[in-house]
């Protein structure tokens, strides 16, 4: 599952607007600011198992158009998950297209009620950490979170996240979290620059669905167990490249920077004649 450069698909008529408008929610910190008001969290906490139930579909165009619909239908459920392994059109993050091999991948979309006292950044540095954890089950090591929420094995791209919000009356009621994680993929369209896959690092082949039930659990077990505290700290730990020095472009102006960290906000921050802070969509990496 890679990105190449395209436009939003949603096929969902009326709720277009509302797809890109609460996106916004997760990536902007204007709206994480606004996320942090009590009064967008729901007021109880889900108790369901994410993952349960798991609907498994032969194909879709875009687990997230489908797990987007059934909330705005009223048929969706805290921690119902949404696979498939042949998803024609995925969407990336900023507009950005996701293309996966028939049969060899992972699409998977996961709804939930966003835990009470959580914001959107710290929602996606979550989502980010378990699938870290758990493609580093079968890596066993370098594997890290490339900002905002990407998973990178060295320096080549294995997983990415998308994740999209239903706001009803002020209320952040849903977030639809969609995850693609290239699996048995080999063969990537040459135009991408980095992308790997899970066979490729480990040598094995292996069943998606399986993969994505064990998936299901480890996001189950981050977002009930890791403390309020922790995720900032293991976020920054596995950040990809802090640390190092980097070529980032920002407009026309491209420059060598070091990778400080990441605020608890989202931001960005890297240091070199000064201190800078990023916003999400601000800046492009540069190899």
């Amino acid at each position: 599952m890679n990105e190449s450069v395209g436009g939003f698909y949603f096929g969902l008529g009326k709720a277009q607007f509302l797809i890109f408008q609460t996106t916004l929610l997760l990536f902007f910190p204007p709206i994480f600011a606004m996320s942090k008001n009590t009064d967008l969290l729901p007021q109880t906490p889900p108790s369901s198992i994410i993952g349960e139930p798991f609907k498994v579909l032969p194909q879709v165009e875009s687990t997230n158009n489908y797990a987007m619909a059934l909330a705005h239908e009223g048929l969706a459920t805290h921690g119902m998950a949404v696979f498939t392994s042949n998803q024609t059109a995925g969407k990336g993050q900023r507009g950005k297209s996701w293309h996966s091999a028939a049969g060899e991948n992972i699409a998977l979309s996961v709804i939930i009620k966003p835990p009470t006292g959580i914001t959107g950044f710290s929602l996606s540095a979550r989502i980010a950490l378990a699938c870290r954890e758990w493609f580093e089950s079968y890596a066993k090591s370098e594997v890290f979170v490339k900002w905002p929420n990407d998973i990178y094995w060295r320096d080549r791209k294995a997983a990415g996240i998308l994740i999209e919000n239903i706001i009803r009356e002020n209320v952040w009621q849903w977030a639809i979290i969609g995850i693609g994680v290239n699996v048995n993929q080999t063969q990537f369209d040459p135009g991408l620059q980095n992308p790997v896959s899970l066979k490729q690092v480990t040598g094995r082949t292996y069943e998606p669905e399986h993969l994505a039930r064990e998936l299901c659990s480890m996001l189950d077990n981050c977002l009930t167990s890791q403390s309020s505290n922790d995720w900032l700290n293991r976020y920054n730990g596995h950040l990809y490249m802090r640390g190092r020095s980097v070529r980032l472009k920002k407009g026309p102006a491209v420059f060598t920077t070091t990778i400080e960290g990441v605020t608890a906000s989202g931001e960005l921050m890297t240091n070199d004649t000064v201190s800078r802070l990023f916003n999400f969509g601000e800046i492009e990496w540069l190899p």
